[in-house]
């Protein structure tokens, strides 16, 4: 998260992205419905999803 707590940026190797934290259950919802769609993808998206699911419970968000 960033220091001013405004905004979050997820990241995998050479790829990262930043976002606004009101958007972080938009997100955690986006990224626990790819595995449900592209289920080749195996456990591709388990570190996002738990990073997500972390920034959420920091947030007092439902997880």
């Amino acid at each position: 998260m960033s220091d001013d707590r405004t905004s979050f940026t997820l990241s995998r190797g050479a790829w990262s992205n930043s976002y606004p934290v009101d958007e972080a259950a938009h997100w955690l919802a986006f990224y626990r419905k790819q595995p449900v769609d592209f289920p080749k993808a195996g456990r591709a998206y388990a570190g996002s999803i738990a990073a997500l699911e972390g920034l959420c419970r920091d947030l007092g968000l439902p997880v």
